[in-house]
């Protein structure tokens, strides 16, 4: 617990804790804080850096509603809860590591008032470990690795398929060729005997032993 002293009237003080460790990406930082003035509009805000250079994002309460507003490179919300002020951030980064300072106004009715700096909260957002990043970027080339077996299975059908349709009208090519000379003959001494004119003379002398 953290434990703010008594103060003057009209004064506003801030305390944090020093540190705050993210590990899944999801913070929470709780500012509380001690008013005992007359103050009825109030404004929070969270600002990050050494400088307070940037606004992370506010929330502004009044007796009858709250508002909140955010930076647009942060995912931040704000709540008021009696004598606190909480912030959630989601989806942070390693490089959004730094110290962060709350900052509480009262708005209305004069006089303004605002809290002196506090000492801050060093916000420390640890990296996604590598096996986790290693196991994610392997799940899509196991989708690429089954897609190109796949392809590559396909390919050997519609090749072989080709390959057989091929050869099968190679084979018949060859059998429409392949033909024999039906023309008769007649043996040379036996010219004029039925033989048709155009009968080609067999030749007897090969088939002598």
């Amino acid at each position: 617990l953290t434990f703010l002293p008594s103060l003057p009237e009209n004064k506003i003080l801030v305390a944090q804790s020093p540190l705050l460790t993210v590990v899944n990406k999801t913070a929470t930082l709780v500012c509380n804080y001690t008013y005992n003035g007359t103050g009825k509009e109030f404004r929070a805000s969270l600002h990050k850096g050494t400088d307070s250079a940037v606004e992370v994002c506010s929330v502004s309460w009044n007796t009858t509603n709250i508002s909140s507003t955010l930076n647009k490179e942060f995912n931040c919300q704000g709540a008021h809860d009696k004598d606190k002020v909480i912030f959630n951030l989601w989806n942070m980064s390693a490089s959004q590591t730094d110290i962060y300072f709350c900052k509480i106004e009262a708005m209305y009715p004069p006089p303004y008032v605002y809290n002196e700096k506090s000492n801050g909260t060093v916000i420390h957002v640890q990296e996604t470990p590598i096996q986790t990043q290693e196991l994610q970027s392997a799940i899509p080339l196991w989708i690429m690795a089954t897609v190109t077996g796949v392809l590559a299975f396909y390919s050997m059908l519609i090749t072989a398929a080709f390959i057989n349709y091929w050869q099968k009208s190679k084979k018949n090519m060859f059998h429409q060729s392949d033909y024999m000379n039906m023309t008769p003959r007649h043996p040379p001494y036996q010219k004029n005997k039925g033989y048709p004119s155009y009968a080609p003379t067999r030749d007897y002398t090969a088939y002598r032993s």
